[in-house]
C-alpha cells in the first residue's frame, strides 16, 4: 500500500494510516491499495460492503459508478495490446471528500504518468485526480486502436498476396478481443457520461465540462471498435474470396491440362489396338511419328490455352 499526501501539485510519502483519517490542512490523500488491504481499509473509512465484494471478487467488474453516502465507488477498464490479444485492466475507486483510494490487481501503467501530471497540473483535489486517471485511461485506448489498425491493413496485404490457413485463426481470433473490448466500452462511456451530466457533491462542478471532453473521446473509441468489427467482416470475406479464387484457378489447370492429354490418349489408345492390318505399325519410322505428332499437339494446345490465359 502507498499513501501519498498531494498538496498543489507536491506529492509526499506517508507511513502512517491513520494520519489520513482526518482531512488535511490543504489537499488530499491518494491510497493505492491492493484488494489485500481492503480488510484494514474497509473499517477505516466505512467503505461499502458491496463495493469492497466488487473489487475482490475474481470476476470482471464491468465500469460503473456507485454513489454511497459518503463517498463514490467507480471501476474503469484500462487497456493493453499484446501479441494479437486484448487485455483489460480493472482499476477500482473510492472517492471521497479528502481522500482517493485506487485498488488494482495488477500494475496500471497510467499511475506512472499521473505522477507527473500531479506536479505538471498541481492538483489539490481528489476528483482532480479523477479526471486524470480516467483521461490517461481513455487515451491509451487511441494507442491500442492504432496498434489494431496496423495489423488488420497488414493481415489484408497478406491475404491479398497469399492466402494461408493461419489467416482465418488470426481474423477470428482478433474478433473475439474486438467484441470483448466493445462489450466494456459502453459502458465505460455511459459512466464517463453520468460524471459529466449529473450533480455530484464529491466531483467540482467546473470539471463537469472537462469530463465531457473525455466523453467525446469515449464514444470516439467505442466507433473505431464498431469499425474493426466491420473491417473484420471484410477480411474474413476477403479470405474466403481468396480462397475460392485459389481453387478455381487450380480447377483451371487441372481442366486444361485434362484437355491437352485428352488426345493424346486417344492416340495412344488407338495404336495400343491389337489389329494386325494396322499399315504404321510397320513402318520404320512410325514410332517417331506418332511421339512427334502427340508433341506437337501438346504443344499446340498449349501455347492456345497460354494466349487465352487460361494457363
Amino acid at each position: 500500500m502507498k499513501i501519498l499526501l498531494i498538496q498543489n501539485g507536491l506529492i509526499t510519502p506517508l507511513d502512517d494510516l491513520e494520519q489520513t483519517i482526518a482531512p488535511p490542512d490543504n489537499g488530499f490523500y491518494w491510497i493505492d491499495a491492493t484488494p489485500f488491504d481492503l480488510s484494514v481499509l474497509q473499517p477505516l473509512f466505512g467503505l461499502h460492503h458491496l463495493a469492497v465484494e466488487d473489487c475482490i471478487d475474481e470476476e470482471e467488474q464491468r465500469p460503473k459508478l456507485q454513489i454511497y453516502d459518503d463517498h463514490y465507488f467507480l471501476v474503469v477498464n484500462g487497456i493493453t495490446f499484446h501479441n494479437h490479444d486484448i487485455f483489460l485492466r480493472e482499476i477500482n475507486l473510492f472517492l471521497g471528500s479528502h481522500t482517493i483510494i485506487t485498488v488494482t490487481k495488477q500494475e496500471a501503467p497510467e499511475f506512472a504518468q499521473l505522477l507527473a501530471l500531479i506536479r505538471e497540473k498541481e492538483l489539490n483535489r481528489p476528483a482532480e485526480l479523477l479526471y486524470q486517471l480516467i483521461d490517461q485511461v481513455v487515451d491509451r485506448y487511441f494507442d491500442v486502436i492504432e496498434d489494431i489498425e496496423d495489423m488488420i491493413e497488414k493481415l489484408e496485404e497478406e491475404i491479398l498476396v497469399n492466402t494461408r490457413k493461419s489467416h482465418l485463426e488470426q481474423i477470428i481470433g482478433l474478433r473475439s478481443e474486438i467484441l470483448y473490448a466493445r462489450k466494456m466500452l459502453l459502458p465505460q462511456r455511459d459512466l464517463i457520461d453520468a460524471l459529466h451530466k449529473k450533480e455530484l457533491p464529491l466531483i467540482e462542478p467546473y470539471l463537469r465540462k472537462y469530463f465531457g471532453d473525455i466523453v467525446e473521446d469515449a464514444v470516439k473509441v467505442a466507433e473505431s471498435f464498431d469499425t474493426f468489427r466491420d473491417l473484420i467482416g471484410n477480411l474474413r470475406e476477403a479470405y474466403q474470396a481468396s480462397l475460392a479464387g485459389r481453387a478455381n484457378d487450380i480447377m483451371r489447370v487441372f481442366t486444361a491440362l485434362t484437355t491437352i492429354f485428352m488426345p493424346l490418349t486417344i492416340v495412344t489408345g488407338i495404336y495400343g489396338m491389337n489389329f494386325h492390318n494396322m499399315p504404321e505399325l510397320n513402318n520404320p519410322y512410325g514410332y517417331y511419328i506418332v511421339l512427334g505428332s502427340m508433341l506437337a499437339i501438346g504443344v499446340t494446345m498449349y501455347l492456345i490455352f497460354k494466349k487465352k490465359e487460361w494457363l
